[in-house]
């Protein structure tokens, strides 16, 4: 990962706007922070959470709370408790992710 035209920058995750998104069941609230080539994310997952689609984009992730379950396409399914996380390209792994706690990345 190559980090271009982003001057030294402080976030408050706290105050970006909220954005929801509806999942097959639950919400995902997003605050996006974005600077040269680089888009951030804090991720709230409602409990009961299931992404709508397979996602086919690269990643770098961790789990800050909760507990996250992330299946890849070829039927494996991957559990991440606070502290884990994962890392994968674009292209590489269709994946898609599912709570029943709820989960903040």
């Amino acid at each position: 990962m190559r980090l271009e035209e982003i001057p030294f920058t402080s976030v408050d995750w706290e105050r970006l706007p909220v954005e929801v998104h509806p999942g097959a069941s639950g919400e995902a609230v997003w605050r996006t922070f974005a600077a040269g080539n680089v888009r951030a994310r804090l991720v709230d997952y409602s409990p009961g959470y299931v992404a709508d689609h397979w996602c086919e984009r690269g990643h770098v992730l961790v789990v800050l709370d909760g507990e996250l379950v992330t299946e890849l396409a070829d039927g494996s399914a991957h559990t991440l408790t606070p502290g884990q996380g994962y890392c994968v390209a674009d292209g590489v792994a269709p994946h898609r992710s599912r709570t029943a706690t709820g989960a903040r990345l």
